[in-house]
């Protein structure tokens, strides 16, 4: 985690309530480039936040870093979260059922945050070529470890590679939110995210499961 980051969450105090830097600095992100948060100013940011431009680049070396926290926190979420609503549910097959339909639900009812987590860091230099998404594969595990048990408890084939399978799917459900992210509200309408969380769910349990 780039050390601008690190310092944020342990000395920079919270601007309002319980909210932590990244979740004052999320909501004020987004809401000054609703359209392109990478492209909007520091300026647009501080004036929302109701700081000098000079505070935000304090705890933040640049708009990028502070796009990187916002990614911790919220990847930090869904982690929380999807591993709650996993609890109940023992199939591991079904596990990832659910995780493709919890996945769509946040980019359903996140959007702009799905925007920021999606689209706006695939253009940044930094997130590409120097950040180690830690949050994003402990996400990802989720998948993983699911997998794994399928296989000893032998639903699912033992010639899965976990790795490759689990990377698959979650590129699969990445693409098809980013596509519904991008279009108009009238097109996303017509696009139903259920559906197609149902429909790649349902291609890889049964490329996955033995006797399927």
């Amino acid at each position: 985690m780039p050390a601008s980051i690190q310092r944020t969450w342990k000395f920079m105090p919270p601007p309002c309530g319980s909210q932590t830097p990244a979740s004052n600095a999320a909501a004020h992100v987004l809401k000054a480039g609703e359209s392109s948060p990478l492209t909007s100013r520091v300026t647009d940011i501080a004036t929302l936040a109701n700081v000098a431009d000079g505070t935000i680049y304090l705890y933040f070396k640049s708009k990028e870093d502070l796009l990187l926290s916002v990614f911790e926190e919220k990847m930090g979420h869904l982690i929380t979260e999807a591993s709650a609503a996993l609890e109940d549910i023992q199939d591991p097959l079904e596990r990832l059922r659910e995780l493709a339909h919890y996945h769509f639900r946040q980019v359903r009812d996140h959007r702009a945050v799905a925007e920021v987590l999606s689209v706006e860091l695939r253009l940044s230099n930094k997130f590409l070529r120097e950040y180690r998404p830690t949050k994003l594969w402990e996400y990802l595990d989720l998948f993983g470890s699911a997998m794994r048990e399928g296989q000893r408890l032998g639903l699912i084939r033992e010639d899965i590679d976990t790795f490759v399978v689990m990377w698959a799917f979650f590129g699969a459900m990445d693409e098809l939110g980013m596509q519904w992210v991008l279009l108009n509200r009238a097109d996303r309408s017509r696009f139903e995210l259920e559906a197609a969380a149902d429909q790649v769910a349902e291609v890889f349990i049964r490329g996955l499961a033995v006797n399927r």
